[in-house]
């Protein structure tokens, strides 16, 4: 006998989002402490992005984290736009951030880049940073 596909296939069905409830870091005390949710939850998620190397860490999915060591030795010409695309790919992989834009960047020290930039996300913008030396 044929199995039949009964009409819960042609129904419609509602998509939940599950909350973005994460704990709360406190970075510059070294703490956990507490909860953070929605825009503090996703500000956690970028510096958590940005400072994860890919492809290091056996714990996180090839998709996740941001690719940096291969541009050490390389020129600043190189460098700045190579930033841009990595820093847009690495952060566009969770589905909560929409865009990366206004990309700034900031040489004036020697083999460090300081790139700044805004990060939307479906709770709003975000400020964001990123030093890296090359």
């Amino acid at each position: 006998m044929i199995p039949s596909t009964n009409t819960i296939l042609s129904q419609d069905l509602e998509v939940e989002t599950l909350p973005s409830k994460n704990y709360k870091m406190q970075i510059e005390h070294d703490v956990i402490n507490g909860f953070c949710d929605e825009l503090e939850a996703m500000k956690q998620v970028v510096f958590k992005i940005l400072n994860t190397e890919r492809y290091q860490y056996i714990i996180y999915s090839w998709n996740y984290g941001i690719e940096l060591l291969d541009l050490y030795g390389e020129p600043v010409t190189y460098v700045c736009p190579e930033l841009e695309r990595r820093i847009t790919e690495a952060l566009v992989q969770d589905d909560r951030i929409d865009s990366v834009d206004s990309f700034v960047f900031d040489v004036t020290e020697k083999r460090t880049v300081k790139v700044t930039f805004t990060v939307h996300t479906i709770f709003g913008g975000i400020e964001a940073e990123k030093v890296v030396n090359f």
